[in-house]
């Protein structure tokens, strides 16, 4: 009965092994993604966060400035990714075993999951930017 059960079910198993395999690239892909935009836009802002800093700026203020900058765009893909996927789960239904489409659990973990990514992908800029000596950042230009 149990071979039975693993080659009706070999044909779900195959496809929903290849789309985590495909979601962990995108998730990979998108941490780069916003790692490298708010590298490049804190590299650019070298000379502002300087001036931020000399006029008394803190190094929180800073790393709020950049985290702001990378989280409010990942907020608003959460939001946007939420909706979505509450709006397909009836297509992915009949791919599910012992599991609600609209699992809570699930949404909740994934919520996090990519809200984490997003947040450990800005937190390294801003680090770097938080880090920065007013001196060095106005005589660089």
């Amino acid at each position: 009965m149990s071979q039975v059960l693993f080659g009706d079910t070999s044909g779900s198993r195959i496809v929903i092994g290849a789309l985590g395999i495909c979601a962990f690239l995108a998730l990979v892909l998108a941490a780069v993604g916003i790692y490298g935009v708010l590298s490049y836009s804190a590299t650019q802002r070298t000379r502002e966060v300087g001036i931020r800093m000399a006029l008394g700026a803190e190094t929180g203020d800073v790393l709020r400035l950049i985290l702001g900058q990378g989280m409010v765009p990942v907020a608003a893909g959460l939001v946007v990714g939420l909706a979505i996927s509450l709006a397909v789960t009836r297509l992915i239904a009949g791919l599910l075993f012992r599991v609600s489409p609209t699992d809570p659990v699930t949404f909740g973990g994934v919520t996090l999951l990519l809200g984490g990514v997003g947040l450990l992908a800005s937190l390294v800029p801003a680090l770097r930017a938080g880090r920065l000596q007013p001196v060095t950042a106005l005589r660089d230009d």
